[in-house]
């Protein structure tokens, strides 16, 4: 079983996913555009037409999912995303800062990537598309917390 994140934009979604694949190393395998929908589609207004109806995202054996949504189909969609968090677990902690910073710039760092009585690296924060993340490094086995 695969479970898989789909997440909604208002006339964003290209771009963001585009962002992500650059930052996670990922490969968009779909992006299907309301004008390549059925003749029969209710979407009348020029500006959906390059809007994203459904993109995928490969990044390794994850993906995500994304569409363009607006008010009229999703009311809530212009309203600050929460309750959910995507969270990107690994083993490298350079590799979580890496993504930490990149996912962060022009949005906003809610805790700040750094080690916790946890983990050796963790940070949360709203990207630039407001999608919020959780970065988490896994400590090894033989990890402690540093003293301070």
């Amino acid at each position: 079983m695969k479970i898989v994140m789909s997440l909604s934009f208002q006339g964003q979604c290209r771009e963001a996913f585009e962002f992500y694949a650059k930052v996670l190393g990922g490969k968009i395998t779909a992006a299907m555009p309301y004008a390549d929908g059925p003749p029969d589609m209710p979407i009348s207004d020029e500006k959906y037409k390059t809007w994203l109806m459904h993109c995928w995202l490969e990044i390794g054996d994850q993906a995500l999912m994304g569409a363009d949504m607006d008010t009229d189909w999703a009311p809530n969609i212009d309203k600050p995303k929460n309750g959910f968090d995507v969270t990107l677990h690994t083993e490298d902690s350079a590799e979580g800062q890496r993504w930490f910073d990149q996912l962060s710039e022009g949005g906003k760092a809610i805790m700040p990537f750094g080690e916790t009585f946890w983990s050796p690296g963790f940070g949360s924060l709203v990207d630039k598309f407001g999608v919020p993340w959780m970065v988490n490094v896994i400590p090894s086995p033989d990890w402690k917390p540093q003293q301070g």
